[in-house]
């Protein structure tokens, strides 16, 4: 597996191009804007972009991935059906943010336990309730990898404080769904940089082991 990461919307959401380097079949996970930067890249990368992944209903994570999945062809996944409200109102809330985004329906809403395949490529889906009701995180366990969307940042969580938001489910999800995949693996959060689950178990103000005991 191999991964890209361009920055997009003015929140600079980290939204993902990962694709299967034996068959150089891809998907971009959170595809929230600029499209014009993100088709680029896919483009760069010689990819074949085979479908959208979506971790939850934010507008900058997938305010304009139905315009792409239209312009494209391609087939959105994810997330889970709890965020059907999020994406309904997307329209609506980008234009308070003055930002282009539409309404979609996507072409399978995931649940935890489900797997997705990017070319000969196979990800789990664990759903990690608590930033939103419906929010999924996608791990490649062969590579100690994990795209977790709003969940989990460098050196802190997810705000929880939106409609349908709860702190103790967020923190239940990254100590119980999260933790056990290793500290040893590698997660691009949906702002900021990389880290690892380790590094946060030892460092993170909130779910630290230490902030927690």
């Amino acid at each position: 597996m191999r991964l890209a990461i361009v920055p997009v919307t003015p929140l600079q959401q980290n939204c993902s191009l990962i694709w299967c380097t034996a068959t150089m079949r891809g998907a971009l996970i959170d595809p929230g804007g600029d499209l014009d930067r993100l088709k680029l890249a896919v483009e760069r990368a010689g990819v074949t972009l085979e479908k959208i992944l979506i971790t939850h209903g934010h507008l900058d994570h997938c305010g304009q991935a139905g315009m792409l999945a239209k312009e494209l062809g391609l087939k959105i996944e994810g997330p889970h059906e709890a965020d059907r409200f999020w994406i309904a109102k997307l329209a609506e809330d980008g234009a308070k943010y003055g930002m282009h985004a539409e309404v979609f329906e996507p072409d399978r809403w995931l649940v935890g336990g489900d797997t997705v395949t990017v070319g000969d490529l196979a990800l789990d889906v664990i759903h990690c309730p608590g930033h939103t009701p419906g929010h999924v995180v996608f791990h490649h366990a062969p590579s100690r990898f994990a795209i977790v969307g709003d969940v989990l940042f460098q050196g802190s969580i997810g705000r929880t404080d939106f409609p349908q938001g709860n702190h103790q489910d967020l923190i239940d999800a990254i100590t119980q769904r999260l933790w056990p995949l290793g500290n040893d693996t590698t997660f691009v959060p949906g702002h900021g940089p990389t880290s690892t689950f380790g590094r946060e178990r030892q460092t993170n103000a909130y779910v630290s082991d230490y902030a927690l005991s």
